[in-house]
């Protein structure tokens, strides 16, 4: 592999490592909190892609629907919240993700149902088509050097967020002591703030797949997130540093995996993948930064 070709797949696959990091960052604070599994975050990510096609297909510009798109998001995870989670607060583990579940399955058929089964083009905007020539030859798209950088900010942003404001503060009290919800922490407040977050992260981790793969689907949510979970499996579960360390090692596995191996073994790459997976878990199943306490956000 040439310098240049490196570069190309460098940049690729920490594109493909930071929109898994967005939406493994929801997975793990859900779970921090709540214990919950979340799979209908994947559906959520899917809302703000169709969001993104239906305020595009009305004429609106960009600057104006991929806002939009993400408020959608945001509203979407917190309604999932206060009307699928919110009732079952206390409820077996079993009973919440059973219901997860339920609520994904429920989300994609009424996205198949409102916007049908067949593939819409997504509308990129202009700024993230077209490659950039770097020095050395290394030409890289747009949309990976706008998904790196985006990424990358808001995951300093929302470090931040949870360690110098008094609501991240007490997200982070409450994932890492049970008994600080029973010292003045105000849990409903907690809860809603971390489906906010969760859902606005996905709701830009869809602007940057759509504009990635190039079409909307109605389960399109789901690979995004299968691989944001085996990237918090990695990691640790729980923990937000280990969900994104997993989402950036799964994301150069992937891309590099490609890259390496003959052609005729490319079409089994997840199979490589979740080997790797099952080797990690085989000698540290709590994941590379995962404690054996109580996980911590």
């Amino acid at each position: 592999m040439s310098g240049a070709e490196f570069g190309q797949q460098f940049i690729n696959a920490l594109s493909l490592g930071s929109i898994y990091a967005l939406v493994a960052i929801g997975l793990a604070m859900v779970f921090s909190i709540l214990r919950l599994i979340n799979f209908a975050h994947g559906e959520t990510l899917m809302i703000g892609a169709v969001a993104s096609v239906l305020l595009a297909e009305r004429g609106l510009p960009w600057l104006v629907w991929a806002p939009f798109a993400v408020v959608i998001t945001v509203l979407s995870g917190v309604v999932i919240e206060r009307i699928a989670y919110r009732p079952l607060r206390g409820a077996p583990d079993v009973t919440l993700l059973l219901t997860s579940l339920g609520v994904s399955i429920a989300l994609q058929n009424s996205a198949l149902l409102t916007f049908g089964s067949q593939p819409r083009a997504f509308p990129t905007p202009g700024p993230l088509v077209g490659q950039i020539l770097l020095p050395g030859q290394v030409q890289i798209s747009r949309v990976n050097l706008v998904t790196v950088l985006t990424a990358f900010t808001l995951m300093i942003v929302f470090t931040w967020f949870v360690t110098r404001t008094q609501i991240g503060v007490a997200m982070r009290a409450t994932a890492e002591n049970v008994m600080a919800r029973l010292m003045g922490i105000d849990i409903n407040t907690v809860i809603v703030v971390a489906f906010l977050l969760g859902a606005g992260l996905a709701g830009v981790a869809a602007l940057l797949w759509g504009a990635r793969v190039g079409r909307v689907e109605y389960n399109m949510g789901f690979i995004p997130v299968l691989k944001a979970f085996v990237a918090t499996v990695i990691g640790g579960f729980g923990s937000i540093p280990g969900a994104v360390l997993g989402a950036y090692i799964l994301g150069f596995g992937e891309i590099f995996l490609v890259s390496l191996l003959p052609d005729a073994l490319t079409t089994y790459r997840d199979a490589f993948i979740f080997s790797a997976l099952i080797l990690i878990l085989l000698f540290r199943p709590q994941g590379i930064l995962g404690s054996t306490e109580a996980e911590k956000i």
